[in-house]
Parts: structure tokens; sequence; C-alpha cells
């Protein structure tokens, strides 16, 4: 009985000890208290199954009081928000070509007529196939009656035909696996860089480092070569695999695809780079990586449409290059958009980037003096 007690009292012991040192640890303790709460603040506002707001874009060439009415009809479900207006079918498929767009709306010159025609559609809604959810949600709603007016008679049972672009065999992997690249990439990535200071720090290496010639900006930028070589493996691998397991089609070019995966793969370092400057321990740079990962995840459209979340998650996600990645990979790969007719999400990756270089060098700079 008192070799128990004993061996209960240096359990306590050591206890207490490692209660003391997580309190001294403020990094560590803030990360215990503040993650859990930021996450479901994040997550409980913005994972949302109940999508409203997706942008679309109409072209109308009846135009008549009808086919305004039919608009209005649809927006006023609040699934769908007409941002855009455009003269022709062509150029509504460029737009959700360009990803500007996830739906467009196309009502016919002979609109009045066909809607009075049994079991022939009036109206057409083109939806985006290579995002999530957006097709079963749009077509739900089209297959709903619509009346035009006050005291005009519903539509048919199916009004309008919907066409989904990109994915007509409606297959999951089809969706998921081009963004996956991006997942897999902002996982391993940022870990791997995410130590890389710290590690050094810790082995003894920095201080050796510090008294050679070599420069902090050449120090970084020699951290980040050899992974941008083995991130561009990695998308050849997940490009292989997804092709012949899950038969998915490269659409669009392949360079294209590569210089965005190592834009993509340059920023993604550098923010793994940023937290190894902040971090003291091994340990507490996995635990930020991990912070930055499932936000990224659940808030870059790989898993929900991005138009259906909360403004404020909205702006939350521009912060995160996976959002831009995943708007890259499925234009070049399902909707073969070259990178030329998306430079919004290439600007942004880019000025991430810049942004997080700036930040790590003058901590960098800051951790040598």
């Amino acid at each position: 009985m008192g070799a128990l007690l004993e061996a209960w009292g240096r359990i306590a012991a050591i206890a207490v000890k490692e209660l003391r040192q997580l309190g001294r640890d403020r990094l560590t303790f803030g990360m215990v208290v503040g993650i859990p709460l930021l996450q479901i603040l994040i997550f409980g506002y913005s994972i949302n199954f109940d999508v409203r707001n997706i942008e679309a874009a109409v072209v109308d060439q009846a135009r008549t009081s009808g086919s305004r009415a039919l608009v209005r009809q649809l927006e006023a479900t609040q699934v769908l928000h007409v941002t855009r207006q455009y003269g022709s079918p062509l150029e509504l498929e460029r737009a959700i070509d360009a990803g500007e767009v996830s739906v467009g709306i196309y009502v016919p010159p002979d609109f009045e007529r066909r809607r009075l025609e049994d079991g022939r559609p009036a109206a057409q809604i083109l939806v985006d196939g290579s995002e999530p959810t957006i097709e079963g949600v749009v077509r739900a709603l089209a297959g709903a009656p619509q009346p035009l007016r006050a005291g005009a008679s519903a539509f048919p049972a199916r009004p309008i035909e919907v066409r989904t672009l990109y994915n007509p065999e409606k297959r999951t992997a089809v969706q998921i696996v081009p963004a996956l690249i991006g997942v897999i990439l902002n996982m391993t990535m940022v870990i791997f860089t995410a130590i890389a200071i710290v590690r050094e720090r810790e082995r003894g290496n920095l201080e050796l480092l510090i008294t050679t010639p070599v420069r902090s900006a050449e120090l970084m930028a020699g951290k980040l070569l050899p992974y941008i070589g083995v991130g561009l493996i990695q998308t050849t691998l997940i490009l292989l695999v997804g092709q012949w397991l899950f038969d998915v089609p490269v659409v669009g070019g392949v360079l294209d695809l590569y210089a965005a995966a190592a834009l993509f793969i340059a920023a993604t370092l550098m923010l793994g780079l940023l937290i190894s400057t902040i971090a003291q321990t091994q340990f507490q740079a996995v635990q930020l990586s991990f912070f930055t990962m499932l936000p990224s995840i659940l808030l870059s459209g790989f898993m929900f449409p991005f138009d259906g979340m909360p403004r404020a998650a909205q702006l939350i996600a521009q912060v995160l290059p996976l959002t831009h990645f995943v708007d890259l990979v499925r234009g070049v790969v399902l909707r073969g958009a070259p990178l030329a007719s998306m430079p919004l999400p290439l600007l942004k990756l880019a000025a991430f980037f810049a942004i997080a270089l700036v930040l790590a060098a003058v901590r960098f700079r800051k951790r040598l003096d």
C-alpha cells in the first residue's frame, strides 16, 4: 500500500510539473483555449448545407414580362443571386468556364410559346458540375413550379431544363479529386516547412548557420526549393492515380496546371515558413499548422459551395491560398479554362506569397538578432 501511494505521489509530481510548464508556455496554452473557440465559431457559422446566394448570370433573349418574372421568382428563393447579364449563350458559357459564376439562366426568344407547350422546357439553367452540392440544389429548384405573377397559373411540373456542365455523369470523384491536389499539398507542404527553422534551432544548427556567409533570404530560399520539387511530384502522383482509378479527365493544359500548382506550393511553403518563425518548438509548429489546415479544407470550397457561405466566412476564406487554388485547378482540369482567363485567383495567390515572404523575412531577421 505504501509503495502504491509513493507511486501516485511521483505521478502527481510529474503532472504538476507538466501543468506548470504548460502555464509558462503561453503559445501552447493560448492554442489550448483559442483553437477550439475560434474553430467552433468559424465552422458553426460557415458550414451550411442549406445553400443560398449562388452567383448566377442571365441571358434573357425573350425580354418579356414573363421572362423577367421568371428570373425574379428564381431570385426570390434566395438560392440564386443574379450578378451578371449577358447577351448570348456563348458569353454565358465563357463566364462559367472562367469561374465567374456557378449558374447560368438562359431564356430563349420563344419563351412565351414554349411555356404554353406541354413537355417542352421553357428555359434552361446551366450548372457548373465541377462544384459539389450546387447541381442538386439547382435541380430541386428548377423542378418546383414557379408562378409568374399574382393570379397567374404555375409553370408545368418541369418548366426549366437543367444542363450540368463538365460533369454530366454527376460523379463525385470528378469534383473532389482535382481539389484534393490542393488539400494534400496544403497538408504536407505547410508541415514540412513549419518545422524547418524550429528543427534547426532545436538541433543547434541555427547558431552554426548564423556564423556562415549564408544570408537569411538565401537560407529561406534553400529551405523552400527542395519542397517545391516534392510538391510537384505529389501533384503528378495525384493526377496519375485520379486518372487511373477514378477516370478523372484533364481537359485543360498540363502546363497551366503545373504553373498554378507551383505558385500554390510556393505560397503554402511560405505560410509554413512563417509559422516556423512564430513557433518555439516542433510541437507548436505542428499545432499551428493544423490550426490553418481545417479552415483551409472547410472554407475553401473543397467540400461546401463557396457562394453558400456567410459573408464573414467568405472573407476569412479569401486569406487562405487553398481557396484560390481550388478555383484554378477545377478551372484547368475540369472546365478546360486557361490560366489567362482566371487572373484574379492568380493575383491573390501571388499576393499571399509576397506578403508571407515579407513577414517571414522580417521575423527571421528579428530571430537572428
